[in-house]
């Protein structure tokens, strides 16, 4: 990689640790979307160091007093992540070199999803939802996550829609993705997939990332929740639409060839 790229990769990283630390999610999302937009790394690599920077993020995130947490939410979603990230782990070995546009395709759908996620004022439901809503939730965002290190989407709309505090959200969806990342980072590990160049690349951005984060943590910027909504609704959705109109044409070739 020449230094632009690095530096290109680092500004990546600034932004979705910025928006991360603003809104409890989002960092996976944009980092990969921003990453194979501008094709920068390829996305089984850029999903390792992902992993290990949500790892770093997470304990500059929490650091501190014992953070609020709820078990009886935290269970069934840690559970079912951390099954979902093995599914995903094998559905991306199972791919093979045709099914990258399918991937991407994918993918550019995910962080659209999220993106107007972030936009759609969903009223909160004035009752919790049923037990297994949350084994569904977060058996989706391990394969996600399993997948490209970007299970935020189905998590995080279930969580919002739920009647309890900023707080214990926040903390349950670090922690969730903190546990979910270890976890794809030991498989890829077993399986020889961590590589020389993938850790010094994850060290590179770490110091950026938890700099950041204790940053916008001891001093916290001035935005509307509307501000911070918005900027993070473009970021996604301009890395969202890029990569769908990347994986198009590509799947028009395949099929008419």
């Amino acid at each position: 990689m020449s230094l632009e790229t690095h530096l290109l990769f680092l500004f990546c990283v600034a932004l979705a640790t910025f928006a991360q630390c603003l809104t409890g999610f989002a960092f996976g999302l944009i980092l990969i979307g921003l990453v194979a937009v501008l094709q920068l790394l390829p996305l089984g690599e850029v999903a390792v160091v992902i992993s290990i920077l949500t790892l770093g993020n997470a304990l500059v995130t929490v650091a501190g007093p014992k953070p609020q947490l709820d078990r009886t939410i935290l269970t069934p979603l840690l559970i079912s992540s951390l099954l979902g990230v093995c599914l995903g782990i094998w559905g991306l070995g199972a791919l093979d070199g045709r099914q990258i546009a399918w991937l991407r395709l994918l993918l550019g759908g995910v962080i659209i999803l999220a993106s107007l996620m972030l936009v759609l004022q969903s009223k909160p439901r004035e009752q919790p939802s049923s037990f297994s809503a949350y084994w569904v939730a977060g058996g989706l965002c391990g394969v996600l996550n399993g997948l490209f290190s970007s299970g935020g989407p189905p998590i995080v709309y279930h969580l919002y829609r739920q009647p309890l505090a900023y707080e214990l959200i926040r903390n349950t969806l670090i922690t969730v993705f903190a546990c979910n990342a270890a976890m794809r980072l030991g498989l890829v590990t077993v399986q020889g997939q961590l590589s020389l160049d993938t850790l010094w690349l994850s060290a590179e951005a770490l110091p950026l990332v938890m700099l950041l984060s204790w940053l916008v943590r001891r001093y916290p910027p001035k935005l509307s929740l509307r501000a911070v909504r918005l900027l993070v609704f473009v970021l996604l959705l301009l890395a969202g639409g890029s990569l769908i109109a990347e994986a198009v044409p590509e799947l028009l070739a395949l099929y008419r060839g």
